[in-house]
């Protein structure tokens, strides 16, 4: 793969590596001798519009912030042909060990993901890698299996038209029909998003749907409908590995539950957990300075 254009790519700068490049930016001084913190985004294949806020959220206190789009999305190199079999955790671990590195800061750094993100993050501190000071997780799961079982919870709690076609579409492979979409859109005003998404959110939603291949590839038509290779993903076995001080944050409504919470939370040795009353699962766009103080509180607290 060639090397980036830098004129077609707005701000920020890529990092070339063997499956293309990522590209990637930086709030901040990196030597303001403040630990930096690496945000890592969902989806798979979001990208990283929607959790800008939370870089600036972090920023505002003057430490350094790195966001990126994974590869296969956003700005980085798309690889729509790639077979399936090519997206998986350990290509994502893979590129943020080589972004860490690329950056300099491979030996003090901390880790911040939401939704898929905190999946990631959670997987990588597993493996206790040199340099991790603190993690972050927001509104994810250790375990898709779980994820599922609490998206059928929810889903029997909607009015019967919204999840009767829901599984109408869902049985019969038409996920991308006006119908499927406007139910999924019911869903995801309760448990996605309760306030009017922003636009950031709303341009993550929109380069999915321009390329669906790692979304879809790795988890599905739909937040809750996860039918992709990461269907069996399950690390809560390893969470005891995880070295490092850990906050989680999820909201009251999110589909990350309560319930996925407390399983990580009684597993990972150093972690506190907390809830947004008013959250469902983007807390950073829906209690913002609640988030803020969180975060930053806890950041502060844990690092230099």
């Amino acid at each position: 793969m060639s090397e980036a254009n830098q004129s077609t790519l707005d701000t920020g700068k890529v990092m070339n590596w063997k499956h293309g490049y990522t590209w990637y930016q930086v709030f901040g001084e990196l030597n303001s001798g403040k630990t930096p913190v690496v945000l890592l985004h969902g989806g798979p294949g979001a990208a990283h519009n929607y959790i800008l806020p939370i870089a600036h959220l972090i920023n505002q206190s003057n430490r350094p912030v790195i966001v990126y789009d994974q590869i296969g999305c956003g700005k980085s190199t798309h690889l729509p042909n790639a077979p399936k079999e090519f997206w998986t955790p350990e290509l994502f671990i893979e590129e943020l060990n080589l972004l860490l590195e690329h950056l300099g800061i491979s030996t003090n750094y901390a880790v911040l993901g939401q939704s898929w993100g905190g999946m990631l993050g959670m997987q990588f501190a597993t493996l206790r890698p040199k340099g991790l000071k603190a993690l972050v997780v927001a509104d994810s799961p250790a375990s898709m299996a779980i994820w599922s079982s609490e998206a059928e919870k929810l889903r029997a709690m909607l009015p019967d038209e919204v999840e009767n076609t829901l599984r109408k579409h869902e049985a019969a492979s038409t996920t991308d029909s006006a119908e499927y979409q406007g139910a999924m859109e019911f869903y995801y005003a309760r448990h996605v998003c309760r306030v009017p998404m922003p636009p950031e959110v709303l341009a993550s939603f929109a380069q999915i749907g321009d390329d669906p291949t790692v979304d879809h590839t790795m988890n599905g038509p739909s937040e809750f409908h996860c039918i992709g290779t990461l269907k069996t993903w399950d690390i809560h076995n390893q969470l005891n590995q995880i070295s490092v001080p850990t906050l989680l944050v999820s909201g009251a409504h999110d589909e990350a539950t309560p319930t996925m919470q407390s399983e990580i939370m009684r597993r990972v040795p150093d972690c506190v957990w907390e809830l947004f009353p008013e959250s469902s699962h983007m807390p950073h766009i829906e209690e913002p300075a609640r988030f803020k103080r969180i975060v930053n509180s806890f950041l502060d607290a844990k690092l230099g």
